[in-house]
This record gives structure tokens, C-alpha cells and sequence, in this order.
């Protein structure tokens, strides 16, 4: 079966806006999107977003934890999809810091773990399923489709 990647992708956007709208998840990113499909998908998603009452910010410089390898998103973009601004001045806040940590040469392998916790209770995720993808290093990437 061949299917198309933006439609997958816009559908993958619809849900993840019904689960911030719904208070499932405190922010959901979309699929790392190459520039040029951000242009062709940025108008479906405003209308989705403004429908649902929540927000989005498109990151052009996704933070990268143990949630995917750096791979996935490199020369990519993501939209963040969130309620209230402090879930995106969170995020904002927890890159910066990483960013701070890499200047200062003190990001180790434990401030790495503990970025990576924070950044994926800030996706919704449990507990036992960050633990298990902290374990994996990041090594797996979601949203893949092969077409």
C-alpha cells in the first residue's frame, strides 16, 4: 500500500493537538518536518490548532534527548503544540539549560538522563516508559513511515 507522507503526517498532527486539547499530554510535538513540507502542512495545522483552542511554535531547532537520536531532527522542523505559555517557557527553560551545560562542558551522561526525564514528563510521558527509553539512548526514532 502506498501512502502519502504529508497526509500521514498532518493526520499524526490532528492527534497529537486532540490529546494537548483533551489534557492528555502538556506538549506534543509534530513530526520532524523537512522545511519546504512545514510550508505546504503550516496552514492545515493553524487551522487544526485554532479549532481545537490550544496553541503551537514552530522549533527549527528541536531539543534532542534520549526521546531520538540527534539524526531524526537535524536540518528539521518540529511544531510544538501546548495550552499555556509556561508549558512552552518549560521547554524553553529545559533547552536553554542543556545548552548551558554543553557551553560549560558539564553535560554528563546523569544531566543528559535528567534532561531527558524532564523533557519527556513534559510530553506526558510515564515513568516505566521513560526509564525504558532512557535505557535505549535514543536509539529508537518515532514517527516513521517507510513509503
Amino acid at each position: 500500500m502506498e501512502l502519502d507522507p504529508l497526509s500521514f503526517q498532518l493526520g499524526m498532527i490532528n492527534c497529537f493537538v486532540e490529546m494537548v486539547a483533551a489534557g492528555v499530554k502538556p506538549l506534543a510535538i509534530s513530526p520532524p518536518l523537512d522545511p519546504e513540507d512545514y510550508e505546504k502542512l503550516k496552514e492545515a495545522s493553524e487551522t487544526i490548532v485554532a479549532g481545537s483552542g490550544i496553541r503551537s511554535h514552530l522549533e527549527t531547532s528541536l531539543l534532542v534527548t534520549d526521546l531520538q537520536t540527534p539524526e531524526f531532527t537535524r536540518g528539521k522542523w518540529s511544531i510544538l503544540y501546548y495550552k499555556d505559555e509556561e508549558t512552552l517557557q518549560t521547554y524553553r527553560a529545559l533547552k536553554e539549560h542543556k545548552e548551558s551545560l554543553e557551553k560549560e562542558g558539564a553535560y554528563t551522561r546523569e544531566e543528559e538522563k535528567e534532561v531527558s526525564r524532564a523533557f519527556m514528563r513534559l510530553l506526558g510521558y510515564p515513568e516505566d516508559v521513560i526509564e525504558e527509553k532512557i535505557q535505549g539512548g535514543g536509539t529508537s526514532d518515532p514517527y516513521m513511515l517507510e513509503t
